[in-house]
């Protein structure tokens, strides 16, 4: 059975169709889906086959061939049997996002003619590339040039995340509940007789979401990223979700950002937090940063559900047993507990260090957070992969 292509390889098939709009190919929607229907049933570790399907599906006239064959090879250039640059197919965004995307291309956009060699049509195919490469460069291995780049990327994301039912009811045309008094003022201001039973539902609200950062010196590499990161999220959530996100970051102490990371300057923000941490690039005692946490924050901040991501590598310097207690706590204490570790990008990782050991049987889910592409899967899975109840737990 051949594999059906993923969320992620539909997007990427949203931008080549985008790209060969702008080369003057008229290639539709309709096109798109249909190829991804085709490559159901097509080798996907396959280069020439994957390519001469979609040459069939999107290629309506002989002389575009020429034309269509440089494009594919220049966006496509990254290929390591699908799982390279561009083709992630461990990447785990939903469907129903790039399905969205696909009614979202604009008929008309860009039918700019000239011919296969033209300098303005390599260029917009060589940019859908590097930035698909930029996407799954680790963020330790950036140049000073490309972490400029990536940094201006993960602030233009923007996050939203789970909500909760409160115990508040708003108005709703299809609501379950019938809303009484609503209805019986309606039924006055019409002269006594009923004509509309009102009806409400469930208030939503954004789940309070706390973000705990690991700032210790196995960390160096990736924590300028990882605080943007937690800029990005403190300021880019939406309006009302924003006094809900919590930020913290440890080393052998625990430290609160979130005022910090509240101004609008990344870089100030990111000055202002360096300076109100006292242990930058020591060592790391987990277990004692989270009974900080767990006593001193825990009551205020998890009392509605709350969302925990932890992001470290999992070297500790601390006793297991303390770390296997307070993780035990946390969780126990929130609505999900997620773990976000940069070295788990790596094919060649193993989750060995005794922290990591202590840590992971209390864990909800485990992912990395080493590139753009898997801040991209995070922001997919807060969005639409929780569920609304806890999962079960030993």
């Amino acid at each position: 059975m051949e594999r059906e292509p993923s969320g992620q390889l539909l997007g990427n098939l949203v931008l080549f169709g985008r790209a060969l709009r702008r080369l003057g190919m008229e290639v539709t929607p309709a096109q798109i889906q249909e190829l991804v229907r085709a490559l159901a049933h097509v080798d996907l570790s396959r280069r020439g086959d994957v390519k001469d399907a979609a040459r069939a599906v999107l290629v309506s006239r002989r002389e575009q061939i020429p034309l269509f064959d440089r494009a594919f090879d220049l966006f496509w250039r990254s290929w390591e049997g699908w799982q390279g640059p561009g083709f992630d197919l461990d990447v785990s965004v939903q469907r129903s996002q790039a399905q969205e995307a696909l009614q979202h291309v604009p008929e008309g956009e860009g039918n700019e003619q000239g011919g296969p060699d033209s300098p303005e049509q390599e260029t917009i195919l060589l940019r859908y590339s590097a930035q698909e490469q930029l996407r799954h460069k680790d963020f330790a291995r950036l140049t000073p040039q490309e972490r400029s780049q990536v940094q201006q990327l993960i602030q233009e994301m923007r996050w939203t995340w789970a909500r909760r039912r409160s115990r508040r009811f708003v108005a709703a045309p299809g609501g379950r509940r019938l809303d009484l008094r609503r209805s019986f003022r309606r039924n006055l201001r019409h002269g006594g007789e009923m004509l509309h039973l009102a009806r409400r539902r469930p208030k939503e609200k954004a789940r309070p979401l706390v973000l705990l950062c690991d700032i210790s010196g196995s960390m160096e590499g990736y924590t300028r990223m990882l605080l943007q990161f937690l800029h990005a999220v403190t300021r880019g959530g939406m309006l009302q979700e924003r006094n809900r996100v919590e930020a913290f970051v440890f080393g052998t102490r625990l430290t609160r950002i979130t005022q910090q990371l509240g101004q609008r300057d990344v870089d100030q923000a990111l000055a202002q937090a360096s300076r109100a941490v006292q242990d930058w690039s020591g060592g790391t005692r987990m277990g004692q940063a989270l009974r900080t946490f767990n006593f001193r924050w825990a009551r205020r901040l998890l009392g509605q559900g709350a969302l925990v991501l932890i992001i470290s590598d999992g070297w500790d310097r601390g006793e297991p047993d303390l770390l296997a207690q307070e993780m035990a706590r946390l969780q126990r204490s929130c609505h999900r507990l997620i773990w976000l570790n940069p070295l788990l990008g790596s094919p060649d990782y193993r989750p060995l260090t005794r922290g990591m050991q202590a840590a992971l049987p209390f864990v909800d889910a485990f992912l990395p957070v080493h590139n753009l592409a898997s801040l991209e899967q995070l922001a997919a899975l807060l969005e639409t992969g929780l569920a609304s109840r806890r999962p079960a737990r030993p």
